[in-house]
């Protein structure tokens, strides 16, 4: 331009600037720095936890041809300019409205309360604040599995999860008990063998009048009960599919995310159409025979252990350690014990290859190494994907809109804050798809009736996750409740912690002679806090019963000198944590040689 004139504004330029950072920023806000309401949408932002890219135009070098450009973008001349995902949102006002839905004139909403997911967790939310006097709906539907398995009202718990498992892991120490019988004195000259149909049957009736119990309970506390893959379609609606294709909407007030988990397949060629998982073996019709079981997490270690208890074949691959996020000592110990009794363990390896179908009901398995370039080759009636489980929200179609922000973390899991509230004001999350949280029903079912409470009920008690109790239950049932010992050495450091341990043998089997000192039991004792009990484990049977006791004692401040002064039940196991008193660091021999 002529000296003394401004240069003219490179509008190309320009406009690649402004798209170049639209489509970098998944929000992309155009303010200035002292205008109310571009203020006032940075905060609804922040408080959602949701990271966003402000250009401050009147702070910025061709702040004012930004704006021009702009305006022929958008038809829209003042700020703030927001942007989602690439898409125009608006100014203040219509930021809030497609957030939040905030508008003088959004008709009543048909529900207080949606919950989508009909587990434990949601149908506890359901049910109580149905009964605080609550308008309540409950969406649930279960994507079929590639093999065709699908399940009724109650989530992976009563159809797929703690209930079978449990009832086959007694079918398998029934087993046990049959052999431990004759060293006291029962005679049985028929041949005893284990009829897989039957347990099945048996089971799966149970597991349908559950079912049945669920629906009449919703029934009954007028809560309205949908078969139906529900998803977000715009802030505080819903979009409802069924079986057949058929589409209903619904709004509400308040939504409950608590859809729980599913497993996750391997991502190898032919593990979705030769292997089954835990959402199969509890249903499957015909027994699974030689069976390797993929995973070392809780439920693969259970699913193995009693497949083994009946008789069966079983291998179980294990890509790293058992029990990841439990004591390794316990965790080590369990599957010895499952060694000695017949599981076969193939540490280091994973499949890598595609499971080639054979003859009918023969599965050829090639897997790697982990640490090196071995591989092995086996074959199998049944391949079982028991870990490497996932929260698989999408199962209950739980897709926010984008315009929702409802975050999810890397590993499908669902942030909160401690009162269960999403980023989302009007969005809450329960159950095993919170990120960070322990993966138990009782979890789920006290965190979803506190929930209700505190939305209804005027309650503010928060769910405690902290020295929550749990089984894993392998033959040799594991129990815990506070630290693993790993995690209490993190948090407290070695130096102020005493553990105290013991072996011990149950009475119930001196007479047939078998797993002398294999049960094991220990204390962490924080020994800045006058030696409060801050880990306690128990490897033994019914260790779930035990452990269920002890946690109470623990949740009233357990110390070791009150345990000192407990007296036991004598002769049971649990009497193991009254009489402890050698510690770890004292290298103390700890069998047992009698009473």
């Amino acid at each position: 331009p002529p000296p003394g004139q401004t240069p003219l504004p490179d509008w190309d330029g320009l406009k690649l600037r402004v798209r170049t950072l639209i489509a970098s920023h998944r929000v992309m806000i155009f303010s200035k720095s002292y205008c109310p309401y571009c203020n006032k949408v940075k905060e609804l932002f922040r408080s959602m936890r949701v990271e966003y890219y402000a250009l401050e135009l009147d702070v910025t070098d061709d702040g004012a041809s930004i704006q021009q450009v702009l305006a022929e973008l958008t038809n829209q001349r003042t700020v703030p300019n927001v942007f989602v995902n690439g898409t125009h949102i608006g100014g203040c006002d219509a930021t809030y409205q497609k957030l939040l839905g905030d508008s003088k004139d959004t008709e009543p909403y048909e529900y207080d309360l949606i919950i989508i997911g009909g587990g434990s967790g949601g149908l506890a939310c359901s049910k109580e604040a149905a009964a605080l006097g609550k308008k309540v709906m409950v969406l649930d539907y279960v994507v079929p599995t590639p093999l065709g398995t699908s399940w009724g009202l109650g989530g992976t718990c009563v159809n797929v999860g703690c209930i079978p498992k449990k009832l086959m892991h007694q079918a398998a120490l029934l087993g046990q008990a049959l052999q431990d019988s004759k060293k006291y004195g029962w005679q049985y000259e028929e041949q005893v063998k284990h009829n897989w149909e039957i347990m099945v049957e048996a089971i799966q009736n149970y597991i349908g009048s559950l079912n049945w119990g669920y629906r009449v309970s919703l029934r009954e506390k007028s809560v309205t009960y949908l078969n139906s893959y529900g998803e977000f379609v715009e802030p505080h609606k819903i979009k409802a599919t069924n079986r057949k294709g058929q589409v209903t909407y619904h709004t509400a007030e308040t939504f409950v995310l608590a859809t729980g988990e599913r497993p996750r397949y391997l991502g190898i060629p032919g593990d979705k159409e030769f292997c089954i998982t835990s959402d199969d073996l509890f249903s499957l019709p015909y027994c699974p025979g030689k069976t390797l079981v993929v995973g070392a997490s809780y439920v693969a270690l259970e699913c193995a252990g009693f497949l083994a208890g009946l008789g069966l074949d079983v291998t179980v691959m294990v890509r790293s350690i058992l029990l990841r996020g439990f004591d390794q000592e316990m965790a080590e110990k369990v599957g010895a014990h499952m060694e000695t009794h017949g599981v076969k363990f193939i540490r280091k390896f994973v499949p890598v290859e595609q499971l080639e179908q054979g003859m009918p009901g023969r599965l050829k398995v090639t897997a790697k190494s982990t640490e090196g370039a071995e591989v092995l080759e086996g074959e199998y009636n049944t391949v079982s994907i028991s870990g490497f489980e996932i929260t698989e929200y999408r199962y209950m179609v739980v897709v926010l809109n984008s315009v929702l922000f409802c975050l999810f973390e890397r590993n499908g899991k669902v942030p909160v804050n401690d009162e269960e509230q999403t980023n989302v004001p009007y969005v809450y999350a329960i159950g095993d798809i919170l990120d960070g949280k322990l993966e138990l029903t009782p979890v789920a079912i006290q965190a979803g009736r506190l929930l209700a409470r505190r939305l209804y009920g005027g309650s503010s008690r928060k769910c405690d996750y902290i020295n929550v109790p749990t089984t894993v239950f392998t033959p040799l049932e594991y129990g815990s409740c506070g630290f693993p010992e790993e995690r209490a050495i993190e948090e407290y450091g070695m130096q102020n912690l005493e553990v105290y341990h013991s072996l011990f043998w149950p009475l119930e089997w001196t007479v047939p002679g078998r797993d002398n000192n294999t049960c094991y039991a220990k204390i962490i004792c924080n020994k800045q806090d006058n030696n409060r009990v801050i880990g306690l484990h128990v490897l033994g049977p019914n260790a779930g019963e035990v452990t269920q006791g002890f946690a109470a004692a623990i949740k009233c401040g357990l110390t070791k000198e009150l345990l000192d002064e407990t007296i036991g039940i004598h002769p049971t196991c649990a009497e193991v944590f009254t009489t402890m008193d050698i510690t770890k660091a004292s290298g103390q021999d700890i069998t047992q040689k009698g009473c």
